[in-house]
C-alpha cells in the first residue's frame, strides 16, 4: 500500500470515529486504485479521492411519532448526500435497528461506484431511521414516515436527490412517504423510486436487484465456459434480493439449496421453487423474521445459529447484509468446491473473505457491481416517469439485462486494461471511480 493511499486512510479513521463499515468500504477502493493513481498522477494532486470519501451534505434530524397508545417515541433520521458528480443523489431509506451514520456512509460511498457503473446519470446518497418497522401497525408505520418525510422533504426533489427502498423500506413505507411529499410540495414528482405500479412505478422493481445479481453471475459462468444449468446455488436472505434470485437461478435451470434469516439456515436438497418461492413472500411480509418457519413447513434442514455457507455448492450468492460472509466462510466455500461468489447484498463479504477467494482463484464479484441491478431499474424508473410512460415488463427486463451486462464487459475491460485480468473488485472500483472523477475534474472545485 502506498504512503498517500495510507494517509488518506488515517485520515478517513481520524474524521470519522467508530465507523467501521465505512473504513472498511474506503479501505476496499483505496486499494484498488494504486493502479490507476500511479497512470494518472492529476486524480492526486486534485485530491480526488479526498473529496470523493468527504460526503457533500449529511443531513440528521429528530422524527418524533406517536403509536397506537398514544405513547411518544423519537427516532434518528439521515440523509446522506455524498455525490452528485454525474447526477441528482440516488439510493434507498433504510428502516431498522442498526442504522448508524456509519452504516450510511459506508453505503453512500459504495453507491456512488455502483450509480456510476451502470451509466445512468446518478449520483450517490443513502439514507434512513434506527426505527424498526417490524411488528408495527399500518398506522404506526405511516405516522413515523409522515413525521420523517416532514423533514426530509426539504433536501429532496426529482433533480436534487431521489430515494429509494431499503430494508425495512417497502412499497407500503414508500407510499406513506410519498403521501406526505406531495402535500407538503404539492407536486406529483418521480421524487421516490419503488412505487406503486398505479402510480408510478415500474414493473420488476422488486425482483430487480436479484435479477441483476443472477445476471451478472450468469456472464462470470461464461467467462469459464459454463452457465446455471445444473448448478447448486447457495443464497442468504429471504427478502426481497433473495426473492428475485431464486426466481431468476431457477429460470436459468439452477437449484437453490439453501435460504437464511438472523435465526439460521435451511438446507433444501430439492431445491426452492414452485410454492416454496411463493412462500419466501409471505415470510418477507411476516413480522416473524425467521427462516425456521420454511423448515417447518417443507420439512427440510435446519441449521440454527448458523450461515448458508457451509454445505457444498456451486454458486454463493450473498443476499442478505453487511459482513455476513468471513474468512472461515470463504474457506468452507472453497473446500467445498464452490466456483463462483457473486455479491447481492452490500459489501456482504469481509476484506479477510475477499481475500481468501482471490487467492484461490474462483469467480468473485464485489456488490457494488453484482447488485447494481436495483439502482439500475430504479434508474429506469425514474426515466418513466420523466416520459410520462410507463414500458411492460419485458421492456424493463430487457434493459435490466443490458445494463449488468455492460456493468460487467466494463468490469472485465478494466481490469484487463491495469494489468489484474478476472479481479472484479479492482475492475468495478476503477471503471466506477474513472467516470466521477473526471465528472469532477471538468465541474472545478466542488
Amino acid at each position: 500500500m502506498s504512503a498517500y493511499i495510507q494517509s488518506v486512510l488515517a485520515q478517513v479513521k481520524a474524521k470519522n470515529p467508530a465507523e467501521p463499515e465505512f473504513h472498511q468500504a474506503v479501505q476496499e477502493v483505496a486499494e484498488s486504485l494504486e493502479l490507476v493513481l500511479q497512470k494518472h498522477p492529476e486524480y492526486q494532486s486534485a485530491k480526488i479521492l479526498e473529496r470523493m470519501v468527504e460526503p457533500e451534505r449529511v443531513v440528521m434530524f429528530r422524527v418524533p411519532w406517536m403509536d397506537d397508545q398514544e405513547e411518544i417515541h423519537i427516532n434518528r433520521g439521515f440523509r446522506i448526500q455524498m455525490n452528485s458528480a454525474i447526477g441528482p443523489y440516488k439510493g434507498g431509506l433504510r428502516f431498522h435497528p442498526s442504522v448508524t451514520l456509519g452504516i450510511l456512509k459506508f453505503l453512500a460511498f459504495e453507491q456512488v461506484f455502483k450509480n456510476s457503473l451502470t451509466s445512468l446519470p446518478m449520483g450517490g446518497g443513502k439514507g434512513g431511521s434506527d426505527f424498526d418497522p417490524k411488528g408495527k401497525s399500518d398506522h404506526e408505520v405511516m405516522r413515523f414516515c409522515q413525521s420523517f418525510m416532514t423533514e426530509l422533504y426539504r433536501h429532496i426533489g426529482a433533480d436534487v436527490d431521489v430515494p429509494a427502498g431499503d430494508i425495512g423500506v417497502g412499497g407500503r413505507e414508500i407510499g406513506f412517504l410519498y403521501g406526505q411529499y406531495k402535500r407538503l410540495t404539492k407536486e406529483f414528482t418521480g421524487v421516490l423510486t419503488g412505487k406503486g405500479l398505479n402510480w408510478g412505478g415500474s414493473l420488476i422493481r422488486p425482483e430487480a436487484t436479484g435479477y441483476g445479481v443472477v445476471y451478472f453471475a450468469e456472464e462470470m459462468l461464461k467467462t469459464k465456459g459454463q452457465s446455471f444449468a445444473g448448478k447448486k446455488v447457495a443464497v442468504s436472505g429471504f427478502g426481497n434480493v433473495a426473492w428475485g434470485a431464486v426466481l431468476k437461478v431457477n429460470e436459468l435451470g439452477g437449484k437453490v439449496v439453501t435460504l437464511s434469516g438472523p435465526d439460521g439456515f435451511i438446507y433444501d436438497k430439492d431445491g426452492v421453487s414452485g410454492e416454496k418461492v411463493d412462500y419466501m413472500l409471505e415470510l418477507r411480509a411476516s413480522a416473524n423474521d425467521r427462516i425456521k418457519d420454511y423448515a417447518d413447513k417443507f420439512k427440510v434442514e435446519f441449521h440454527p445459529g448458523k450461515r448458508s455457507w457451509s454445505m457444498k455448492v456451486d454458486v454463493a450468492l450473498p443476499c442478505a447484509t453487511q459482513n455476513e460472509l468471513d474468512a472461515n466462510d470463504a474457506k468452507e466455500l472453497v473446500k467445498n468446491g464452490c466456483v463462483c461468489v457473486c455479491e447481492g447484498a452490500n459489501m456482504p463479504t469481509t476484506l479477510d473473505g475477499v481475500k481468501v477467494f482471490h487467492d484461490a482463484g474462483i469467480l468473485y464479484s464485489p456488490g457494488k457491481a453484482s447488485n447494481a441491478g436495483g439502482v439500475a431499474t430504479s434508474g429506469l424508473e425514474m426515466s418513466q416517469n420523466s416520459m410520462r410512460l410507463p414500458w411492460s415488463k419485458e421492456e424493463v427486463d430487457r434493459r435490466l439485462h443490458e445494463i449488468m451486462r455492460n456493468i460487467h464487459h466494463a468490469c472485465v475491460e478494466t481490469a484487463d486494461r491495469f494489468g489484474v485480468p478476472g479481479n472484479y473488485v479492482v475492475g468495478a472500483n476503477i471503471a466506477g471511480f474513472l467516470k466521477v472523477a473526471n465528472a469532477m475534474l471538468d465541474q472545478g472545485l466542488v
